[in-house]
């Protein structure tokens, strides 16, 4: 999945965790994702239907001790990790993960933005799958949404690396522009990014959207399951229904219903 008909867009969503036992029991209960796991390693795939959408690890004790805390992070799709990862150096990110193989997948590498957001560069091995046509189906991530401290800085930053074009715009009043944007010559939209406001807590970030049946119904299993709802469930512009959730151990996910397929 990593052909120029999918560059820029995410293809893969890993939880770092330190109890990923206790994650699976969460999001199945809220995402209701199956889980699969992969006997290559410690690892534990999400699965939306029969379809592997991302996994699920432990976060490693020295990365906790060094003031790691749990995070969701999101892969996108290049033609190759190595141009792309030294494009993002040259553009002022830093590298997290040199660009890695993971045997018989493909090749990733892990960079903090220049205003600080991580994510993930992926490269898939052997032959490319088209990319999905229409509303991608419950239990896929469907909105990807950046808050940074410097949003034109990161859109230059982003346009460049993943060839993403803005979409529409919309005016949040003092909280700025929120700019929407998708995958170069899609015509579609699939994220939007804005400034950070001074109240919201930690540095910038990326934050993934999962789709869900009922919003309602995720937000009650979210309560009964020890996870904290921190915003929502609220209307968006169309229609749709999101609400944002943290986890027991303190990772940070949003869910998304969708009210028209049109």
């Amino acid at each position: 999945m990593s052909g120029e008909s999918n560059r820029g867009r995410f293809v893969w969503f890993d939880l770092m965790t330190p109890d990923p036992e206790a994650a699976k029991a969460f999001y199945t209960a809220v995402a209701g994702w199956g889980t699969q796991v992969w006997e290559e390693m410690s690892y534990t795939m999400w699965t939306a239907g029969e379809a592997p959408i991302g996994g699920t690890m432990k976060l490693p004790d020295d990365a906790v001790a060094g003031g790691a805390k749990p995070h969701w992070l999101g892969y996108v799709a290049v033609p190759s990790v190595e141009d792309t990862t030294a494009r993002a150096q040259e553009l002022g990110a830093k590298v997290m993960v040199p660009p890695t193989d993971i045997p018989t997948v493909g090749r990733y590498s892990v960079i903090a933005d220049p205003q600080g957001a991580v994510i993930a560069i992926y490269t898939h091995t052997g032959a490319e799958q088209e990319p999905p046509s229409g509303m991608l189906p419950v239990g896929s991530f469907t909105w990807h949404e950046l808050a940074t401290t410097d949003p034109e800085a990161a859109w230059s930053f982003y346009s460049d690396l993943f060839g993403w074009e803005k979409t529409s715009a919309m005016d949040m009043g003092p909280m700025g522009v929120y700019q929407m944007f998708g995958p170069g010559g899609s015509g579609k939209t699939f994220g939007g990014l804005f400034n950070k406001p001074p109240h919201m807590q930690g540095p910038p970030a990326w934050l993934h959207y999962a789709r869900v049946r009922d919003v309602n119904a995720a937000v009650e299993a979210t309560s009964k399951n020890g996870g904290q709802v921190i915003n929502g469930p609220m209307e968006v512009p169309g229609g749709d229904m999101i609400a944002q959730i943290v986890d027991p151990q303190g990772g940070m996910f949003a869910v998304h219903e969708v009210k028209s397929e049109g």
